[in-house]
């Protein structure tokens, strides 16, 4: 499994956390993959075999080639069919509706194709470029064109948003909204109707999946030894809050986590950033 992380050029680092790549070799034992919300809504390109979403059960649908994945408030299963290589752009919460008008609370929770955010055209010619490119440097040059092409000066995020994702994300997810609005729950109604178009999900949604993000790299990495100190630093109210949480998002105990091979990919992930 080769994941690897690019950054963006400077006039898009505000918007864009990173590019990533991820190469595994076809493999006829490929294990489902569970996927838990990390606060970004990412472009990906499946340049290898298709990969499949498990809607339910055992029922799926296939991947768009070139989707878009929203915002997600709970964890999805995918399983790869062979061999796996994807391109993908990693947006900040607030980046992605820089870029197109539609509402994203209407990508939430699911894959849209990129031709319905950008048209057929627009989105037939980038594919017709990234595909084909030799190495990721040359589809980083490519999908930047495009995305700076596509940038709406006039989209500008509402201040409001902005700072409240901002605030979440330098506290880790432990403000709460009444302390960012500094109690003039006036605004709440509307900020909360301003993150559904502009960022897919609610303030609080939003700040419980940062939080999480916090404590799994912390889980992960390991330098915290117990559940309770992490529950503790997290700014969780107790060790059973942050266990509900934690379940809420991927789907097991933290316990588990680090055992169930079905969480590798997000591990991976969140390892990384």
């Amino acid at each position: 499994m080769n994941y690897q992380t690019f950054q963006p050029c400077p006039d898009l680092k505000s918007l864009v956390k990173c590019y990533w790549t991820l190469e595994v070799s076809a493999d006829s034992d490929a294990e489902k993959q569970r996927i838990v919300p990390d606060g970004c809504i990412e472009m990906a390109f499946i340049l290898g075999d298709d990969i499949k979403r498990f809607t339910s059960g055992d029922n799926f649908i296939l991947q768009p080639r070139a989707m878009v994945l929203g915002q997600t408030t709970e964890p999805f299963y995918i399983q790869p069919t062979g061999y796996v290589n994807t391109f993908a752009v990693r947006f900040y919460p607030y980046g992605f509706a820089n870029f197109v008008s539609t509402p994203l609370k209407n990508l939430a929770n699911k894959e849209t194709p990129i031709e319905d955010l950008f048209g057929e055209a627009h989105s037939k010619e980038l594919a017709q470029k990234i595909i084909p490119a030799r190495h990721a440097q040359q589809r980083i040059e490519i999908i930047e064109e495009f995305l700076l092409s596509k940038l709406n000066e006039k989209a500008t995020l509402d201040n409001i948003v902005k700072t409240t994702v901002e605030t979440l994300l330098s506290t880790n997810g432990s403000s709460s909204i009444s302390a960012i609005l500094k109690e003039d729950l006036s605004k709440r109604r509307q900020l909360e109707r301003k993150f559904l178009k502009q960022i897919g999900i609610s303030p609080k949604q939003l700040g419980k999946v940062i939080r999480l993000q916090a404590a799994l790299k912390m889980l992960l990495s390991q330098q915290t030894e117990t559940l309770t100190s992490i529950a503790y630093e997290s700014e969780y109210y107790d060790q059973a809050h942050f266990i509900k949480d934690f379940k809420e998002f991927t789907g097991t105990n933290p316990r588990d986590f680090l055992e169930d091979r079905q969480l590798l990919l997000s591990a991976l992930f969140y390892s990384e950033g």
